[in-house]
C-alpha cells in the first residue's frame, strides 16, 4: 500500500510538471524560442496597394509627359484625353531640333538648341567650381581646429536656405556694373553663390565619417596635409562627391529666376526660360512644351541612373554627421 501511494505521488508530480507551463501561460515551445506569428498591423494587400498608389502618383505625370510628346495638337486638345497616342508622331521633336524639315519657324528650334547648350555649360561649370572650392573648405572644417568652426557651419547652412529673391537685386546690379548681363558667366557666378555653401555643408559631414587614423598614418609616413587630402580623403569620399555633384548639377539645371532676370537674349537663356517662352499671350504650344519638358528631364535621369550606386551611398553615409 505504501508503495502504491509513493508511485501515485510520483505520477501526480510528473503530471504537474508537464501541466505547469500551460497553467503559467508559457509553454515549453516558447522557452525554446518558438513563438506564434504576430498578426500584421497592415495587411500585405494594403501595403501593395499603397505602393501602387505612390508609384502612380510619382510616375503618372512623367508618363503623361512622354505620351503627350508623341501626340498631335488635335489629340492633345481632344476630350476626353487619352494616355496612349492614337497616331504617334515625331513632329514635335522635328520642330525643336530641325524646324526647317517640319515647315515651321526656325526660331523655335534654334532657341531650344541654344538653351540646351547654355544649360549644360552653366550647370557643368557651376558644379565643377563649387566642388573645387567647396571640397577643400569642407575638409578644413572636418579636420582642422578652426576658431568659431561651429558658428561658421551654421552660417553656411543658413546660406543654403536663403531665398534667392533676397540676393537677386544686388547680384543684378553687380552684373550690370561689370558688364556680365546676358552672359553665361553671370549665371555661373549666381548659381555658385548657392552651390558652394551646399557643397561645404554636405562634404563636411561626409569627411567627418572617414576615420582620422588613415590620414594620421599617411602624415606619419611623410605626407603633408594637402597630400593626405588628395591621396586619402578624396578617393574615400568619391560616393559623397558624386552625390553632391548630382544635386548641385540638378539645382543649377532647374533654376529659373536668375536665368529669367539676368538674360534677355538667346545667347545666354537656359532651358527653363526657353520652355516658359512656349506659353504665348493668346495661345500655348502644348506640343513643343511637352516635348521640350521631356528632353529637359532626360539628362538628370541619365545622370541619376548612372551614378545611382554612388548617390545612395553618399546620402546614407555622408549628410548625417557634422
Amino acid at each position: 500500500m505504501a508503495g502504491y501511494t509513493s508511485d501515485r505521488t510520483q505520477t501526480e508530480a510528473c503530471d504537474s510538471i508537464v501541466k505547469a507551463p500551460r497553467a503559467g501561460g508559457r509553454s515549453t515551445r516558447a522557452k525554446r524560442g518558438y513563438s506564434r506569428p504576430r498578426p500584421r498591423l497592415i495587411p500585405r494587400r494594403m501595403l501593395w496597394a499603397a505602393v501602387a498608389l505612390i508609384a502612380l502618383f510619382t510616375l503618372g505625370p512623367f508618363l503623361w509627359l512622354v505620351s503627350s510628346s508623341f501626340q498631335t495638337m488635335s489629340e492633345l486638345l481632344s476630350v476626353p484625353p487619352h494616355l496612349i497616342p492614337h497616331m504617334p508622331t515625331l513632329e514635335n521633336f522635328a520642330r525643336l531640333f530641325s524646324p526647317e524639315k517640319a515647315g515651321v519657324s526656325a526660331m523655335e528650334g534654334s532657341t531650344f538648341v541654344a538653351a540646351v547648350t547654355n544649360s549644360v555649360v552653366v550647370s557643368s561649370w557651376t558644379t565643377i567650381i563649387s566642388l573645387l572650392l567647396g571640397t577643400p573648405a569642407a575638409y578644413s572644417f572636418a579636420r582642422l581646429r578652426l576658431p568659431y568652426k561651429r558658428p561658421l557651419l551654421i552660417f553656411i547652412l543658413a546660406l543654403t536656405m536663403l531665398p534667392s529673391m533676397t540676393v537677386i537685386i544686388p547680384l543684378y546690379v553687380l552684373g550690370q556694373r561689370l558688364g556680365l548681363l546676358n552672359t553665361r558667366l553671370a549665371l555661373i557666378i549666381a548659381y555658385t553663390t548657392f552651390g558652394l555653401p551646399f557643397v561645404v555643408w554636405i562634404m563636411n559631414g561626409y569627411f567627418s565619417t572617414i576615420p582620422r587614423e588613415l590620414e594620421d598614418a599617411a602624415l606619419i609616413d611623410g605626407c603633408t596635409r594637402p597630400s593626405a587630402f588628395l591621396r586619402i580623403a578624396v578617393p574615400l569620399s568619391a560616393p559623397g562627391l558624386a552625390a553632391t555633384a548630382i544635386f548641385t548639377f540638378l539645382a543649377a539645371w532647374d533654376e529659373f529666376i536668375f536665368a529669367l532676370v539676368f538674360t534677355s537674349t538667346y545667347s545666354a537663356k537656359t532651358l527653363p526660360v526657353a520652355l516658359a517662352e512656349f506659353v504665348g499671350r493668346f495661345s500655348i504650344d502644348w506640343g513643343l512644351m511637352t516635348t521640350g519638358g521631356l528632353v529637359a528631364t532626360l539628362p538628370p535621369i541619365v545622370i541619376a541612373l548612372v551614378l545611382q550606386r554612388y548617390l545612395i551611398t553618399g546620402l546614407t553615409s555622408g549628410a548625417v554627421k557634422s
